[in-house]
Order: structure tokens, then C-alpha cells, then sequence
């Protein structure tokens, strides 16, 4: 289990100031960082951006913060999360928490190793604070610091 939310981030898995000119773009950079950092296959990319597309922006969690995900399956080799902060923030049809400038993705193996990432993720973002200063950072360093 990580003890800091920044020990889920693998090499590769961070991008700061993206261009993304809707949500599917977003969540494509968040999913290829996911694949660079070797979390999943490039299929899951697809799959997360499909469970929009079938449930809604319920992935948008927090006003400017979306946290994309898809079910564990086998296109998932470890867990872990990627970053993408926007240059511009993009709506994702969300009308309480639109428009977002931080992308997450979390990939999972199963329905439980991912708990412990997620109660991190979730004390780390209730913190104002620290929102502010990953929308803020103009390096992936400056994340990498933020997130511990």
C-alpha cells in the first residue's frame, strides 16, 4: 500500500498544462499516461472513456477535478493513477463541477486493492490548499512535490 498519494504515480504518468479540446481528449492523455507508466494496455483508454459515454460526466467529482476509471479487467496490469493538467479547463457536461483542469485516471486489478489509493486521493483533494497548488504547478517536479 502507498503511504503518500504521489507513490501511486509511476514514471511517465504526470502531464502539465495539456491542450484538450473536449473530455474523450482528456481522458485519452490521462489513459496513454496510464500506458506509459505500464498500469494498463492501451484498450483501457477506450473503455473508460465508453463508461462516460454509457453513464454520464459522473466521473467529475469535484468542481475542476475529474477522476476517470473503468471496471478491473485484464487490460489493467497494475494500479495506479495518472495526471493531466489542463492549459484550458473543458466542460465534461457536468453542471456542478464543470468546467475541469485536473484529469485523473486510476486503473485497478480488482475491486479492492485500489481502496487505500482512493482514500488518499480523496483526503489529498478535500484539501484546498493543495487543489490550488497542482492547478498551479507548471512542472511535473512541482506535482510530484505536491502529491508527496
Amino acid at each position: 500500500m502507498p503511504t503518500t498519494l504521489g507513490q501511486a504515480f509511476g514514471p511517465g504518468s504526470i502531464q502539465v498544462k495539456a491542450q484538450a479540446n473536449d473530455w474523450r481528449a482528456a481522458l485519452q492523455l490521462a489513459g496513454e499516461l496510464l500506458v506509459n507508466s505500464g498500469c494498463v494496455l492501451p484498450e483501457y483508454t477506450q473503455q473508460m472513456i465508453q463508461a462516460v459515454e454509457e453513464l454520464g460526466p459522473y466521473i467529475v467529482i469535484a468542481p475542476g477535478i475529474a477522476l476517470a476509471h473503468a471496471r478491473p479487467s485484464e487490460l489493467v496490469l497494475k494500479t495506479g493513477l495518472s495526471l493531466v493538467t489542463l492549459a484550458e479547463p473543458i466542460e465534461f457536461g457536468n453542471a456542478a463541477n464543470d468546467p475541469v483542469s485536473l484529469v485523473f485516471a486510476l486503473s485497478a486489478v480488482d475491486h479492492d486493492s485500489h481502496i487505500d489509493v482512493l482514500k488518499l486521493f480523496a483526503d489529498l483533494m478535500s484539501d484546498e490548499k493543495t487543489v490550488n497548488s497542482l492547478l498551479t504547478s507548471d512542472s511535473t517536479e512541482a506535482i510530484r512535490f505536491v502529491l508527496g
